[in-house]
């Protein structure tokens, strides 16, 4: 597949995914009658290329504010109006512009940010203003939604799978800890994802067994890295350069620790640069901080500050021991490992009685790809291993499409995989707690039971087993309605557990589509190409083609090929009483 060339970083243009809906509610807010929409959301979301797809082929004037050009009235305007202009006079000079975007209108001057205000209340203008949440907002920009003036799209960071999709776009498939570290490390900046991608492109290595390549070793200190951590860099005071390098090797720390100045931890909690939690623990602020403060802490201050080996060793036992707990508890939600990942994210060498719990405990969340490259990483230093040979094998089977389950009930080495391959009755007497209600609403065929044990296994954490007894109640509401909302949540949860197969899941499509997907699939499924498709649908082939990519995804498709029997409704029929 080919981009367009990005015209500021000589690139290819990474796909536009993940914002289907958002990209359909800022059509639509340029039809008719309307009279546009603010966008706002964090830094680097995606809002200035959301928009790009939103009017791209139509008619359309541009402005944007600049950092710069604040104390120069009508600055962002100056492409469009006479040299000398009063508020009055740009407010005619563009009435006649049909449709005007306006990004980054948090950095306008108060000038133009009267203007955008007065075009919104004239009315005859189309208006996209983009601003960026977290930073001061002109009042008349602000306005603009707070007076009800146009509606706001607030746009959330782009989620998991669809943050995935841009990175095997911009480097093919990654192993799951290289792309978890690259999401955690750019905190939903797509700008620095797509730099800190661009840094480490060349460090890739292949992953044995597999089609995917992985990144270990340090962070690399490009230009956006610097200035992203820019803040903690630049501390000139002692105490809290100290404190931060400290963080930098050794967090989280209690505050009251010996050597920790409080009037330091102040500060830089002031400053934004350092975080405490519910339990007192102070951390950095963004996960860049510690990387790049090691990287400059040289090597005698990091051989002086870095803990000892022994005192990995005992804080991974720790690690290890508390995940293990988590499970005996059936509670696998997300738990803070800093050491582990730290120390595998450093290309270390990783004991494989933690990797193979960690890797049970991905796997138990459902993160079944995750759970395979944890068990790698034990394999690496004995690749004999037991317990990490089985994490592998059931991780793989799931990622592969074998399922993670051996078909043979005999052959079962824990009696809850009978439940989920369909067989509860074998094994009910053998269960206890949310894992025996599973057994029973499956015996009694119970759907609105199954919902409820379902409910239950998603707040323990189990996504994976939460998806199967979804589905499993689809095939036994009696409700049909009550089998699609089974059928929706299974899918929902399923998308999040990267792409696993078991035979429970077998029967679902695994996607959800937009009201425009459906349409261009159903299309497709009966055989037009995208430029019929465009054609039908005043659409261009280009948008139409980022629709079917975003749609194979969804559905599981590797190709249109598989849309007629994948796009077909499998919610059953009423089942007599």
């Amino acid at each position: 597949m080919t981009y367009e060339r990005d015209a500021t970083t000589l690139e290819p243009r990474w796909p536009f995914a993940g914002r289907e809906d958002e990209l359909e509610l800022v059509r639509r807010s340029l039809t008719g009658a309307r009279r546009g929409i603010v966008v706002t959301g964090p830094a680097g979301c995606g809002k200035t290329r959301l928009v790009a797809e939103a009017i791209r082929g139509t008619d359309c004037a541009r402005a944007a504010g600049t950092p710069g050009s604040r104390a120069i009235p009508f600055a962002a305007f100056a492409h469009l109006l006479p040299e000398s202009v009063t508020l009055p006079g740009a407010v005619r000079s563009l009435s006649g512009v049909r449709t005007l975007l306006v990004d980054d209108a948090h950095l306008l001057d108060d000038a133009s940010a009267a203007l955008v205000h007065q075009l919104a209340v004239h009315g005859r203008t189309r208006l996209l203003v983009v601003a960026t949440d977290g930073t001061p907002v002109p009042g008349a920009v602000s306005r603009l939604w707070t007076g009800e003036l146009l509606p706001r799209l607030a746009l959330e960071p782009l989620p998991e799978e669809e943050t995935g999709r841009l990175l095997t776009a911009g480097a093919g498939p990654l192993d799951a800890l290289t792309a978890n570290r690259l999401r955690r490390l750019s905190r939903g900046d797509l700008r620095l994802l797509r730099d800190l991608l661009g840094a480490v492109r060349g460090l890739l290595t292949p992953v044995p067994g597999t089609d995917e390549r992985a990144w270990r070793g340090p962070v690399p200190l490009t230009t956006a890295v610097r200035e992203r951590t820019a803040p903690v860099l630049g501390r000139t005071c002692p105490l809290e350069r100290a404190t931060l390098d400290r963080l930098a090797f050794a967090e989280p720390l209690s505050p009251d620790l010996d050597g920790l100045d409080l009037g330091a931890l102040e500060a830089l909690e002031s400053d934004g640069l350092i975080e405490v939690d519910d339990h007192g623990a102070v951390r950095l602020a963004h996960p860049l901080y510690g990387p790049v403060l090691r990287a400059a802490a040289g090597r005698l201050r990091a051989r002086r500050l870095a803990p000892t080996a022994d005192a990995y060793a005992t804080a991974l036992d720790a690690e290890s021991a508390a995940l293990a707990r988590r499970i005996d508890r059936a509670d696998v939600r997300a738990a803070a490992t800093p050491v582990g990942e730290w120390l595998v994210a450093e290309g270390g060498v990783l004991p494989c009685g933690y990797a193979a719990v960690r890797a049970r405990f991905a796997r138990l969340r459902g993160e079944v790809r995750e759970a395979a490259a944890w068990a790698r990483e034990g394999l690496r230093s004995e690749p004999g291993d037991a317990s990490c040979r089985v994490e592998l094998d059931r991780a793989s089977a799931a990622v592969d499409g074998r399922g993670d389950l051996d078909p043979d009930l005999e052959a079962l080495t824990d009696p809850y995989d009978a439940v989920r391959l369909g067989a509860p009755e074998k094994v009910i007497d053998r269960l206890g707690g949310v894992f025996a209600r599973h057994a029973d609403a499956l015996t009694r065929a119970d759907g609105p039971e199954l919902d409820e044990v379902a409910g239950d296994l998603e707040r323990r954490g189990f996504l994976l087993f939460a998806a199967e007894a979804y589905a499993q109640a689809v095939g036994v509401h009696r409700d049909p309605r009550a089998a699609r909302h089974s059928r929706t949540r299974a899918v929902a949860l399923a998308r999040r557990c990267q792409d696993a197969r078991t035979p429970a899941l077998s029967g679902l499509v695994l996607g959800e589509l937009t009201a425009r997907q459906r349409q261009i699939v159903t299309l497709a499924a009966a055989g037009l190409t995208n430029r019929q498709i465009a054609e039908r649908l005043t659409l261009s082939v280009r948008t139409v083609g980022n629709h079917l990519y975003s749609a194979y995804a969804r559905l599981g498709a590797s190709d249109r090929g598989a849309l007629p029997w994948l796009h077909q409704d499998r919610t059953p029929e009423a089942q007599p009483a």
